[in-house]
């Protein structure tokens, strides 16, 4: 799967992997991307039907995008980065990290979970798209991504225009790969040290989902992040980005 991407950063730094959430583009990690790629050559995709992404005719999966960023890798000559996802980009990483782990250095999983939500409700969403177009689940993602306070902030509506902006096709079919998507009997596999970061006011990942997430691989720890919802990284960036930079160049002493 032919995946949009960019590269910033220095070519002799660590590689670096963004993967934004279902509905944003590799905008997602403006807040992140100067700090970032002060140490790192950091590369950021659009999922497919997303941003630079084209639609792709395939069937779109967790998979089969998983799969299209080992090929940025491999059209960049990357044996092994870290990787860093939000949402539907931490269950990239989880597949990733199972999968092909000697391609992966560190693990960043945010706002995620093994599943989220129901199948049914991510097919309700993607038919109600195809059918009326993104403009019609904003307000109900104003909702989940960030919490009251910040909700009318310049940062989320920059966010939320770019939802109202991408193509219902590419959302819809994004939408269906994550409701399919069910890692349980799998994280276990996962290797690389994974940091799962999660908004304490995040409707999408309860306890319980990030429960499973600690329980279920074997090198983690957990950062709870107070006063975000979902887009955690947008509405507080400063206490994300210095959990995932801290994640990302803690090295055991040899």
């Amino acid at each position: 799967m032919r995946l949009g991407y960019r590269v910033d950063g220095p070519d002799s730094a660590p590689p670096l992997v963004l993967s934004p959430s279902l509905g944003t583009t590799l905008s997602l990690w403006e807040p992140q991307l100067d700090d970032f790629a002060r140490g790192f050559r950091v590369i950021l995709h659009d999922h497919p039907g997303h941003g630079i992404s084209p639609i792709p005719a395939e069937e779109v999966t967790v998979a089969a995008i998983a799969r299209g960023v080992v090929g940025i890798l491999d059209g960049l000559g990357i044996p092994q980065a870290s990787f860093a996802g939000i949402s539907l980009g931490g269950m990239i990483g989880m597949w990733l990290g199972a999968n092909v782990p000697e391609r992966i250095d560190r693990l960043v999983l945010a706002a995620t979970g093994a599943s989220l939500l129901t199948p049914a409700t991510f097919a309700e969403r993607a038919a109600l798209v195809r059918a009326e177009g993104t403009a019609v689940v904003v307000d109900g993602a104003r909702q989940r991504w960030f919490t009251a306070a910040f909700a009318g902030s310049p940062e989320a509506q920059r966010v939320l225009d770019e939802l109202r902006t991408t193509s219902p096709e590419g959302y819809a079919a994004c939408c269906e790969a994550v409701g399919a998507f069910s890692f349980h009997d799998d994280l276990h596999r996962v290797a690389p040290p994974t940091l799962v970061v999660v908004g304490e006011e995040d409707p999408v990942t309860p306890p319980e989902t990030v429960e499973a997430l600690v329980n279920g691989i074997p090198d983690t720890r957990v950062v709870s992040i107070a006063g975000a919802a979902h887009i955690v990284n947008v509405e507080q960036p400063e206490a994300f980005t210095g959990a995932v930079l801290a994640h990302l160049e803690e090295r055991t002493p040899a």
